[in-house]
């Protein structure tokens, strides 16, 4: 049992987290790649090759478009993928890693300073994307034929690049409703359930979130609508349910229904027989996942009755509420 809480404390500290998208998503993310990085390679060589722009023709694609192929493909709607994001992110990075090149040479020290000063502002620009520092750190120690290239660096490839797997990727998420890009499509076209403020126990607002992750004072990959649909999708899901389990079940297993740490996951391992007194009525249980991870405790079925908000079964390895008609 130690062992088991060994791992699952190593698991939450490097982060590994359960994937639960669909196969059919995670194929559409990858073939999206594919096409996309595929296509950026194409449409470049065309405009090198037809000799618009002068430019050497080994410098087609950057390598941080693969990373940008990650988030517009595999994460459509996180912040760090919007349109702003992709093109602001490598436009002024590159900006900064030629600037930095030409002022004070390609040494480590200058490679470090173009990606810090590059963090920074993406930062006040509002464009954080993750592979633009990859491409202030190119421009730094890319080589002769990339320094020669100078300023011209960012119409091509960087521009051109750039252009391509954007329209690409608004193109190729626009056949699948709910992959729509940008995230704004998705949150226009998207069907809403209405529901009745009156029939709520509590509204959470989107001003609630905002000084919410003000507080926290970190970066959240996700946008200002995708968090407004989420915690629309939470709360009707937390209207589904809003009372406890009719009976406490020995091999069921049940949540306590709170958020962050004091969330907790319950199965009962063993309980007394029904017809038994109340004050001797009692159950034993396990902890399997949140507030105190794999530990036992026996306590009053009373008692474990007013802590479980509802019954929950795992699937695709997440834990998801039983309906109260199940």
């Amino acid at each position: 049992m130690k062992l088991k809480h060994f791992f699952n404390e190593l698991r939450l500290m490097i982060g590994y987290t359960v994937n639960s998208t669909s196969h059919a998503e995670k194929l559409i993310s990858a073939l999206g790649g594919f096409l996309g990085i595929a296509c950026v390679f194409w449409l470049t060589s065309l405009v090198v090759n037809a000799g618009i722009l002068d430019q050497p023709s080994s410098i087609l694609v950057i390598a941080s478009m693969g990373a940008s192929a990650v988030l517009l493909f595999a994460v459509p709607h996180g912040a760090l993928s919007q349109p702003w994001a992709l093109v602001g992110g490598h436009l002024i990075s590159g900006l900064i890693g030629i600037s930095c090149f030409k002022l004070f040479g390609d040494t480590f020290v200058i490679a470090g300073l173009a990606v810090g000063l590059a963090i920074a502002a993406m930062y006040y620009l509002h464009c954080i994307h993750p592979p633009g520092g990859a491409t202030a750190l190119t421009v730094v120690m890319g080589g002769a034929t990339i320094n020669e290239l100078g300023y011209h660096y960012l119409l091509i490839p960087v521009a051109i690049n750039v252009a391509v797997i954007l329209l690409f990727s608004v193109l190729f998420n626009a056949f699948f409703a709910w992959r729509r890009y940008p995230a704004h499509f998705a949150h226009k076209f998207k069907k809403s359930v209405s529901v009745k403020p009156s029939d709520r126990q509590f509204e959470l607002t989107h001003e609630d979130f905002a000084a919410a992750m003000q507080e926290l004072d970190s970066y959240v990959d996700i946008t200002p609508e995708g968090l407004s649909d989420l915690l629309e999708l939470a709360k009707q899901h937390a209207e589904k349910n809003i009372t406890h389990p009719s009976e406490i079940i020995a091999g069921h297993m049940y949540s306590n229904g709170k958020l962050g740490s004091l969330w907790s996951i319950r199965q009962i391992v063993d309980a007394s027989p029904t017809d038994s007194q109340p004050h001797r009525d009692k159950v034993i249980y396990k902890v399997l996942a949140g507030d105190g991870g794999y530990q036992t405790g026996i306590c009053l079925r009373s008692e474990f009755h007013q802590w479980a908000r509802f019954e929950v079964i795992k699937h695709n390895q997440q834990w998801i509420k039983v309906e109260a008609d199940e």
